[in-house]
């Protein structure tokens, strides 16, 4: 240990008394640039939401099912959790906020850009973050330079979890009943056509045990039927809303002090480099000329 030190402080000092007037004044430049641009940085703020996503049974099989077998006030699962993140972090959530809020216009983006969109697509990414929480609730928190802004962001993203869940579900609901009618009306001419089969000859015991198990699908199929509807045209909340945003009353971003900080000695240690690398270029010209 003592010969590294003998053999290199040596070294250092040399070096150090070579050149610290030089490394003072690039210290002082550097902290004064570094802070100048600390300030230069436009402020912004961050607001968040909390939410639990319900659980992805349908409420009416919640409500209507028989014995009321499920509890339309159950949490959701890690599954709905990661269907959540995926729903507020989709295109489609991405679309109606910038529409809403005309983001294009507000990140001052030019309608004559012809990258417009790639533009308005990565600004919105940088300043709009979904995760999970550590208890399966989701988390969604906006930057922005205006702290009403950014708080109104994060509530109508919430809000519009609803609306795109509603979408979603409506749609498949508006299938599945069209389905289960045509099914529905195929099973009622099938009863019809059986009875009547069942009128000719009232001796066939087993036609009738035949409509009997027809008339139980049947009342099966319309009370399925009957809940489809009941998800096609009810509103329903598909989250539970923990925290709602307020406008931040202090800056998230910039940390002046790190920008300080990484400024000034990511500068000084480059200057460093840059003069040993003089020093390393000035020796071997030296050793060049020895030689020749």
């Amino acid at each position: 240990m003592k010969q590294i030190n003998n053999s290199t402080n040596p070294l250092a000092n040399i070096f150090f008394k070579r050149y610290w007037k030089l490394l003072t004044v690039v210290l002082i430049v550097s902290l004064v640039v570094s802070i100048v641009a600390s300030f230069l940085v436009t402020p912004r703020f961050k607001s968040s939401v909390v939410l639990f996503p319900t659980n992805s049974n349908r409420l009416s099989k919640a409500i209507l099912a028989e014995r009321y077998s499920l509890d339309y006030m159950d949490y959701g699962l890690e599954r709905d959790c990661e269907y959540a993140i995926q729903i507020l972090s989709s295109q489609s959530m991405e679309d109606d906020v910038c529409t809403r809020f005309n983001l294009m216009e507000h990140y001052g983006i030019s309608s004559d850009n012809p990258h417009k969109l790639y533009e308005l697509h990565q600004i919105y990414r940088s300043n709009v973050a979904v995760r999970r929480t550590e208890f399966l609730g989701v988390e969604v928190s906006v930057l922005d330079v205006d702290p009403r802004w950014a708080a109104d962001m994060a509530n109508f993203i919430a809000a519009n979890y609803d609306t795109i869940c509603s979408r979603i579900h409506h749609a498949r609901a508006t299938d599945a009943c069209a389905i289960m009618e045509d099914v529905c009306h195929d099973m009622e001419a099938d009863i019809r056509a059986l009875n009547d089969t069942l009128r000719r000859d009232r001796g066939r015991t087993d036609i009738a045990e035949l409509i009997s198990n027809k008339t139980k699908e049947l009342a099966e199929m319309q009370t399925r039927m009957t809940q489809t509807r009941v998800d096609m045209d009810k509103k329903v909340s598909y989250k539970f809303w923990l925290d709602q945003a307020a406008p931040a009353d202090k800056k998230a971003y910039p940390k002046r002090a790190i920008i300080i900080l990484l400024g000034t000695l990511g500068t000084l240690a480059l200057a460093i480099l840059l003069l040993l690398l003089v020093d390393v270029r000035k020796t071997d010209d030296a050793e060049r000329e020895k030689e020749r």
